[in-house]
């Protein structure tokens, strides 16, 4: 067993499984709105391109959903495998919205079976779409109670720690904690503005083939519009993000900030390079940023990280993160802004090719950023599994099987990921929105 180390396998694992994850649980908490938006627009005007969108995006919804509860079931398993020491003296405060958000899934389950069957048994389909209601409401509730399990590990409250067990134990306040305000409203943001993104992104990848047919124009045109009220939604929200850390967690802030010394008028450094003495090359600096960031004044204090203890502080390459979440969160919102102002003003270059490559690779560009906002959330928080109360070394298994567990979920996810892209890719080339607008036609159906 020379070299080995369950501590860091077992991190390995659970940050494959999140970042497996995230991807499905982002689109199974996004799609449901966007399901909706398009049937309500479809239903208000009477247009079939948008009652054919809902349809389409259903079927593809329903397969992300099943490898979404495959990854999902994984978390749970990998929860009490491998963070048994965590489990044994927090489940008991994380049990409810643990209990919660298999319950919100199963609430959308049941209403989505329900939703899937009854597509043309309404003669108002105003009725039909009211069973979707439940699948977004479900789906967002499922995230809003795990990320309450998430805030709890940042700022845990509602218990008291004595002899090394928790007694007094209030599950509620465990719940509403201070972290959680802002990272279910950043969570449900950004998985609403990604979603809309990567509808947009194939859809404009079908205008930039040549394709101009006037179903992806409509599926664009919804798509960027939301796409743009939730990029700049998400933009708010990591606004008060910025200032919960300065308050709650100062060492996650100024290690994500590289921000050193304790003091007034602190800037925001972004991009460049960290030296071995420690001294920030090529960097970006605006001046005062951080402290208005911080605490909404130019001459405010911010904590430096070396004020906090050494073996407290997160690790240095999460700036890193911070600015790829940053970076790409900025230029989708400026991407939308400019598609939305091309059709005001109707410029002519946000019709050309080269920009509807912009609005393909929006897609992945805002996957990529959800899962650099994961890895800074879960890294920004180390050395802790339960901040201040457990360091995630104390919260581990010792097994000498983590290695295996590891491999056999690498296959797991290999499958999963290829089967799901293979399913979806045929799914659709083999059934053309032309075809089936074709087909609808024939057999004489209409918009309701």
């Amino acid at each position: 067993m020379n070299g080995y180390d369950p501590v860091l396998l077992s991190r390995i694992l659970t940050g494959l499984t999140l970042t497996v994850h995230i991807i499905y649980a982002t689109i199974g908490v996004g799609i449901p709105l966007m399901i909706a938006i398009a049937q309500w627009v479809g239903i208000r005007k009477r247009d079939m391109h948008y009652i054919l969108l809902a349809r389409r995006w259903t079927r593809g919804f329903v397969i992300t959903v099943a490898v979404g509860v495959v990854t999902g079931t994984a978390i749970g398993l990998q929860l009490s495998l491998l963070w048994p020491n965590f489990m044994q003296l927090a489940g008991q405060v994380i049990s409810l919205p643990l209990f919660m958000e298999t319950f919100a899934f199963f609430f959308e389950a049941i209403f989505l079976g329900i939703y899937l069957y009854t597509w043309d048994r309404f003669e108002n389909q105003k009725k039909h779409l009211l069973l979707l209601i439940p699948v977004a409401i479900g789906s967002s509730a499922s995230a809003m109670f795990i990320t309450m399990v998430n805030a709890f590990m940042n700022t845990p409250q509602g218990f008291e720690l004595k002899n090394g067990e928790l007694v007094n134990i209030d599950p509620i306040a465990a719940m509403f904690n201070p972290a959680m305000p802002t990272k279910v409203a950043h969570v449900l943001a950004t998985a609403y503005m990604t979603s809309a993104f990567v509808l947009a992104s194939i859809a404009a990848w079908h205008l930039w083939k040549g394709n101009r047919h006037v179903y992806h124009r409509k599926a664009l045109h919804l798509t960027m519009k939301t796409a743009l009220i939730f990029s700049v939604a998400s933009a708010l929200v990591g606004d008060l993000s910025g200032k919960f850390l300065a308050q709650y967690q100062p060492e996650k802030l100024a290690a994500a900030e590289w921000h050193f010394e304790t003091g007034s008028h602190a800037p925001l450094i972004l991009f460049g390079t960290l030296g071995e003495d420690g001294e920030v090359k090529y960097a970006l600096e605006i001046p005062y940023a951080l402290s208005i960031l911080a605490h909404n004044h130019p001459a405010a204090v911010v904590t430096g990280l070396n004020d906090i203890p050494e073996d407290e502080r997160p690790p240095l390459y999460i700036h890193y993160l911070f600015n790829v979440m940053v970076t790409i969160g900025v230029f989708l919102m400026v991407v939308a802004a400019a598609y939305w102002l091309g059709s005001i003003f109707r410029w002519k270059w946000t019709a050309k090719k080269w920009f509807f490559g912009l609005l393909v690779a929006g897609g992945p560009l805002a996957m990529v950023a959800i899962e650099a906002g994961w890895y800074l959330a879960e890294v920004g928080r180390q050395p802790w599994i339960l901040r201040g109360y457990m360091k995630t070394a104390e919260g581990a298994t010792s097994s000498a099987h983590v290695d295996t567990m590891l491999v056999l979920f690498c296959l797991l996810y290999m499958v999963l990921v290829i089967a799901s892209a293979t399913v979806l890719v045929r799914m659709f080339r083999r059934n053309p929105v032309e075809r089936e607008l074709a087909e609808r036609a024939n057999n004489g159906e209409v918009a309701p």
